[in-house]
Protein backbone atom coordinates (compact mmCIF):
# COMPACT_ATOMS: atom_id res chain seq x y z
CA UNK A 1 0.00 0.00 0.00
CA UNK A 2 1.27 3.93 -0.93
CA UNK A 3 2.18 5.80 2.20
CA UNK A 4 0.98 9.38 2.27
CA UNK A 5 3.28 12.06 4.19
CA UNK A 6 1.74 15.09 2.88
CA UNK A 7 -0.93 16.98 4.57
CA UNK A 8 -3.52 16.79 1.67
CA UNK A 9 -5.27 14.66 3.50
CA UNK A 10 -6.20 17.92 5.78
CA UNK A 11 -7.43 20.13 2.91
CA UNK A 12 -9.21 17.50 0.35
CA UNK A 13 -10.77 13.75 0.22
CA UNK A 14 -11.63 11.34 2.29
CA UNK A 15 -9.94 9.79 5.40
CA UNK A 16 -10.78 7.51 8.12
CA UNK A 17 -8.19 8.31 10.99
CA UNK A 18 -7.52 6.20 14.63
CA UNK A 19 -4.36 8.66 15.89
CA UNK A 20 -5.32 11.39 18.61
CA UNK A 21 -2.59 13.48 17.27
CA UNK A 22 -3.90 13.43 13.32
CA UNK A 23 -7.11 14.60 14.76
CA UNK A 24 -5.54 17.36 16.10
CA UNK A 25 -4.31 18.63 13.70
CA UNK A 26 -7.34 19.09 12.04
CA UNK A 27 -10.36 19.68 14.48
CA UNK A 28 -11.13 20.87 17.53
CA UNK A 29 -13.82 18.31 20.00
CA UNK A 30 -16.28 21.29 20.10
CA UNK A 31 -16.21 21.44 16.15
CA UNK A 32 -16.52 17.51 15.24
CA UNK A 33 -19.80 16.52 14.24
CA UNK A 34 -21.53 13.55 15.59
CA UNK A 35 -22.64 10.88 12.74
CA UNK A 36 -26.28 11.67 13.35
CA UNK A 37 -25.32 15.46 12.35
CA UNK A 38 -23.39 14.56 9.39
CA UNK A 39 -26.39 12.22 7.79
CA UNK A 40 -28.26 15.38 8.86
CA UNK A 41 -26.31 17.95 7.05
CA UNK A 42 -26.32 15.51 3.72
CA UNK A 43 -27.42 17.48 0.99
CA UNK A 44 -27.56 20.72 2.70
CA UNK A 45 -24.03 21.66 2.79
CA UNK A 46 -22.84 24.81 4.33
CA UNK A 47 -20.34 27.17 2.55
CA UNK A 48 -17.74 26.78 5.26
CA UNK A 49 -16.78 23.88 6.53
CA UNK A 50 -16.09 23.88 10.84
CA UNK A 51 -12.43 22.74 10.84
CA UNK A 52 -9.02 23.60 9.90
CA UNK A 53 -9.79 27.54 8.53
CA UNK A 54 -12.66 26.31 7.15
CA UNK A 55 -11.61 23.07 5.06
CA UNK A 56 -12.29 19.89 6.56
CA UNK A 57 -15.71 18.33 8.31
CA UNK A 58 -14.27 15.68 10.84
CA UNK A 59 -17.13 13.08 11.85
CA UNK A 60 -17.30 11.17 14.68
CA UNK A 61 -19.40 7.87 15.77
CA UNK A 62 -19.23 5.55 12.40
CA UNK A 63 -17.21 2.36 14.17
CA UNK A 64 -20.03 2.89 17.15
CA UNK A 65 -22.45 2.41 14.70
CA UNK A 66 -20.85 -0.52 13.17
CA UNK A 67 -20.19 -2.10 16.16
CA UNK A 68 -24.12 -1.87 17.20
CA UNK A 69 -24.96 -3.42 13.56
CA UNK A 70 -25.05 -7.14 12.51
CA UNK A 71 -22.30 -7.76 9.92
CA UNK A 72 -25.01 -8.28 7.22
CA UNK A 73 -26.63 -4.94 8.37
CA UNK A 74 -23.49 -3.27 8.62
CA UNK A 75 -22.15 -3.79 5.08
CA UNK A 76 -25.76 -2.62 3.47
CA UNK A 77 -26.13 0.62 5.83
CA UNK A 78 -22.56 1.62 4.64
CA UNK A 79 -23.26 1.13 1.33
CA UNK A 80 -26.95 2.28 1.34
CA UNK A 81 -26.39 5.13 3.82
CA UNK A 82 -22.30 6.15 4.50
CA UNK A 83 -21.48 6.17 1.09
CA UNK A 84 -24.44 8.37 -1.01
CA UNK A 85 -23.24 10.48 1.75
CA UNK A 86 -19.85 9.90 1.38
CA UNK A 87 -20.23 10.60 -2.21
CA UNK A 88 -23.05 13.68 -1.93
CA UNK A 89 -20.22 15.35 0.08
CA UNK A 90 -17.76 14.82 -2.50
CA UNK A 91 -19.73 16.20 -4.86
CA UNK A 92 -20.50 19.58 -3.27
CA UNK A 93 -16.63 20.28 -1.99
CA UNK A 94 -15.26 18.89 -5.14
CA UNK A 95 -11.24 19.13 -4.24
CA UNK A 96 -11.95 22.33 -1.76
CA UNK A 97 -12.80 20.35 1.28
CA UNK A 98 -11.73 17.09 3.28
CA UNK A 99 -14.48 14.69 4.61
CA UNK A 100 -12.38 12.77 8.06
CA UNK A 101 -13.61 10.10 9.83
CA UNK A 102 -12.35 9.66 13.20
CA UNK A 103 -12.19 5.81 14.40
CA UNK A 104 -10.46 6.02 17.75
CA UNK A 105 -11.06 2.15 17.74
CA UNK A 106 -9.73 1.54 14.15
CA UNK A 107 -6.14 1.17 14.72
CA UNK A 108 -6.48 -2.54 15.64
CA UNK A 109 -9.57 -3.07 13.43
CA UNK A 110 -8.83 -1.48 10.39
CA UNK A 111 -6.48 -4.05 8.19
CA UNK A 112 -5.07 -3.83 5.14
CA UNK A 113 -4.00 -6.74 3.00
CA UNK A 114 -0.55 -5.57 1.45
CA UNK A 115 -0.86 -7.99 -1.91
CA UNK A 116 -4.24 -6.67 -2.66
CA UNK A 117 -4.51 -3.72 -0.96
CA UNK A 118 -8.04 -4.84 0.27
CA UNK A 119 -9.32 -3.19 3.18
CA UNK A 120 -11.35 -5.13 5.91
CA UNK A 121 -13.11 -4.05 8.88
CA UNK A 122 -13.05 -6.04 12.56
CA UNK A 123 -16.21 -6.10 13.48
CA UNK A 124 -17.06 -5.90 17.65
CA UNK A 125 -17.78 -8.81 19.50
CA UNK A 126 -20.14 -11.44 19.43
CA UNK A 127 -18.94 -11.18 15.52
CA UNK A 128 -15.34 -10.76 16.18
CA UNK A 129 -14.67 -13.90 13.83
CA UNK A 130 -15.79 -11.79 10.94
CA UNK A 131 -14.65 -8.92 8.37
CA UNK A 132 -16.66 -6.02 6.58
CA UNK A 133 -15.13 -5.55 3.09
CA UNK A 134 -14.74 -1.88 3.94
CA UNK A 135 -12.38 -1.30 0.98
CA UNK A 136 -15.04 -2.82 -1.51
CA UNK A 137 -17.88 -1.32 -0.06
CA UNK A 138 -16.94 2.25 0.25
CA UNK A 139 -14.71 2.79 -2.39
CA UNK A 140 -14.69 -0.65 -4.73
CA UNK A 141 -14.17 1.21 -8.06
CA UNK A 142 -12.19 3.89 -7.63
CA UNK A 143 -9.42 4.13 -9.45
CA UNK A 144 -6.98 4.50 -7.11
CA UNK A 145 -6.13 2.38 -3.74
CA UNK A 146 -6.47 4.41 -0.80
CA UNK A 147 -3.12 5.48 1.31
CA UNK A 148 -1.69 4.95 4.64
CA UNK A 149 -1.61 8.78 6.22
CA UNK A 150 2.04 8.45 7.95
CA UNK A 151 2.48 11.66 10.01
CA UNK A 152 6.01 13.41 9.94
CA UNK A 153 8.70 11.13 11.05
CA UNK A 154 5.96 8.16 12.56
CA UNK A 155 6.18 4.71 11.62
CA UNK A 156 2.49 3.35 12.13
CA UNK A 157 0.05 4.78 9.77
CA UNK A 158 -2.08 7.61 11.21
CA UNK A 159 -4.96 6.43 9.03
CA UNK A 160 -6.14 5.92 5.56
CA UNK A 161 -6.91 8.55 2.63
CA UNK A 162 -8.76 8.46 -0.23
CA UNK A 163 -8.41 11.33 -2.70
CA UNK A 164 -11.50 11.11 -4.27
CA UNK A 165 -14.23 7.47 -4.35
CA UNK A 166 -16.59 6.56 -6.89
Amino acid sequence: MRTLRDNVWQRCGISWIWDALALSQVTQVDAVFSLRQFLQTVGHWSDDLPSNNGNTLVVAGLDACLDLLIPNEAEQWLDSVIKPAILSFQDHYQSDGALVFWLPSAQGRIKANSATDAITWHCAHPYGQELLDFGRILWGEASEYPQEILLSNATKPAGLFHKRIT
